[in-house]
């Protein structure tokens, strides 16, 4: 069920089409939250990944690099993270069962001369506080 949510999502993103075999061997999902989609297009910087169970929740931090812009990848995860449960609280900022998750956007210059910028997203997932 969830991998029909995101390739539906994708399409409705307007992003290019993914096949499902596709889909299924790309690791569509951020490694340490594994219900929180990884964008088409984006890797996931495995080894930068952080979790800690604390009393209050979880924490986790995760990262992410593509050639995509910002608001591409708002309105991505603005389009596919509701029908995962997390409700919008402002731009780059979801809510759900008591977890806020929130996306940081770092832009570096590509790594070659007129190569493309590369975008660090950075995925924080803490618990509400309230």
């Amino acid at each position: 069920m969830r991998f029909r949510i995101v390739i539906a999502a994708v399409l409705a993103a307007g992003l290019a089409p993914v096949s499902p075999a596709a889909a299924q061997e790309a690791s569509l999902f951020i490694s340490v939250l594994d219900d929180l989609p990884l964008m088409p297009g984006f890797v996931e910087d495995t080894e930068g990944a952080t979790v800690f169970d604390t009393a209050q929740g979880r924490i986790v931090e995760a990262f992410a690099t593509g050639a995509q812009a910002e608001d591409r990848v708002l309105a991505f995860y603005d389009e596919t993270l509701p029908q995962l449960g997390w409700r919008r609280v402002s731009s780059g900022v979801f809510r759900r069962e008591g977890e806020t998750l929130s996306l940081e956007f770092t832009l570096r210059p590509g790594l070659r001369p007129g190569s493309a910028p590369v975008l660090t997203v950075g995925f924080r997932l803490m618990p509400s506080g309230g």
